[in-house]
């Protein structure tokens, strides 16, 4: 190893997670390193968040634009997938990171590339693809940004059977005439809304009873039927026992729980993330490799007053948006600790990341789309508090009717009976993921419901869904 560089912070990982945290504490004028072993931008960039969506746009635009009077007639053809492909693959930069690059570069951050790990207090290793070793300690704080990875499953010839995971899923410029999908989470759903849309025949394995098992059971359904009318077939509480495939390019047959077999020419399996923690040198430092990392509302990990974990990597929420959050909200505690100030970590303080697991917004881009904050019915009354769910109808609703013909939807806010606040809401329908941000607010805010009678929907919106549940509670 070569004699060791010094830096303020040292961020393993550059993914969106590791790029805020290196954003915040060049901000605060500490010399910050970040090691990456593939894309600088992450899983999101490349193979995610951002491709994922740019498959699903065309589709879901679509299938608005059919049930709207006087447009229906001019969108009733096929997709133009290479088109889609071409908008995707501008939207990952074509799978290169130049401009994510460009931009650490810009704000004085120091990039290595290759494979890091911890190398004991305070310290990381890297080694680069050509070969070369470099020793990194970090003055105050080492970051741990790494992400998941995909889960596939021990099953009898699914290894040899080259199934897609997320990534394939996202980054395929050939649409497959048949798709199998065994899972029912929300890559399982996106994914099945996609390539039905550009033309595959899908078939989905839920080994549960329902799509989309973290939101409100209705979210699920509605899925669930809106894939059916388009093609696709869901079926629910089946288990996969193995998978055959033969050759380089032949069909792929799975063999469900009873001997039944059915047959694809691409199989997805959407079955879980598992942290990228194997090798990057936990057990340096006392902890386990393979395993999630621990840590409390600053991020930081118990026992190690130099170490944080931000992002998937921490198990708190994996979704990008809220890696960001970790990011901003460790990055300003490690600032102010290293100005010799104690950050505030109480109960929604500058320095406590408590979003992530009170008031997580998600949304799911499906068709209709799905997205949800807070607690669930089920989860509010599983913690004790006294709740009801509030729902209604969304096609009921003008700006919902106005925007598509036929709008089909349903809106849920759960409250707190004794102190008369939302602690979650659902939508469902076209669109649904832009209501997701005004009851955030609410959530995170405990906005009172009568100071809520004074927030006046406009008209005519979608979002005059909120005047109609406030109404249904009070009755």
């Amino acid at each position: 190893m070569t004699e060791a560089v010094e830096y303020d912070v040292v961020v393993l990982g550059g993914g969106p997670a590791g790029e805020n945290i290196a954003d915040r504490t060049r901000a605060a004028g500490l010399r910050t390193a970040v090691v990456e072993s593939e894309l600088v931008g992450g899983e999101c960039s490349y193979w995610a968040c951002i491709p994922s969506k740019a498959l699903l746009r065309p589709a879901l635009a679509r299938s608005e634009a059919r049930r709207v009077p006087g447009l229906a007639g001019a969108v009733q053809g096929p997709l133009d997938a290479e088109a889609v492909f071409a908008h995707r693959d501008e939207w990952t930069g074509h799978w290169k990171d130049d401009g994510q690059i460009d931009w650490l570069d810009s704000i004085g951050a120091h990039v290595y590339r290759g494979h890091g790990r911890l190398y004991g207090i305070r310290k990381v290793a890297v080694t680069s693809p050509e070969g070369e070793h470099h020793v990194l300690s970090a003055r105050h704080a080492v970051v741990v940004a790494t992400g998941t990875r995909a889960v596939v499953p021990d099953l009898p010839g699914l290894a040899g059977a080259r199934p897609w995971t997320s990534r394939e899923a996202t980054s395929a410029s050939r649409v497959p005439e048949r798709l199998l999908i065994v899972g029912g989470s929300v890559v399982a759903a996106e994914m099945a809304t996609a390539w039905q849309a550009l033309g595959s025949s899908v078939t989905v394995l839920v080994r549960g009873s329902r799509l989309l098992p973290r939101m409100e059971p209705f979210a699920g359904e509605l899925v669930a039927e809106a894939l059916t009318a388009a093609g696709a077939v869901v079926r629910t509480g089946v288990a996969v026992e193995a998978v055959v495939r033969d050759g380089s390019t032949g069909p792929v047959a799975v063999v469900l729980e009873g001997g039944e077999t059915l047959e694809g020419d691409e199989l997805l399996m959407a079955t879980g993330r598992a942290p990228r923690t194997d090798d990057i040198g936990l057990d340096t430092v006392g902890l386990t490799p393979g395993d999630w990392i621990g840590v409390d509302e600053g991020c930081r990990v118990p026992g190690h007053d130099w170490l944080y974990a931000v992002g998937d990597v921490n198990h708190r929420a994996l979704l990008t948006h809220q890696g960001k959050y970790q990011a901003r909200i460790a990055g300003a505690a490690i600032a102010a600790r290293a100005a010799g100030t104690e950050p505030d970590t109480g109960r929604w303080g500058a320095h406590a990341a408590t979003a992530d697991t009170e008031a997580l917004p998600q949304a799911v881009f499906t068709d209709p789309e799905a997205a949800a904050v807070g607690l669930t019915l089920d989860e509010a009354e599983r913690a004790g508090h006294r709740v009801r769910a509030v729902d209604y109808d969304l096609g009921k609703v003008s700006g919902a009717g106005l925007y598509t013909e036929g709008y089909r939807g349903r809106a849920r806010m759960v409250v707190d009976l004794d102190r008369e606040v939302i602690l979650g809401a659902t939508f469902v329908g076209p669109g649904a993921a832009e209501l997701v941000h005004a009851a955030t607010v609410a959530v995170v805010g405990e906005v009172p419901i009568a100071r809520l009678w004074h927030a006046v929907p406009a008209f005519p919106t979608v979002s005059e869904v909120w005047l109609r549940l406030l109404e249904t509670y009070r009755g």
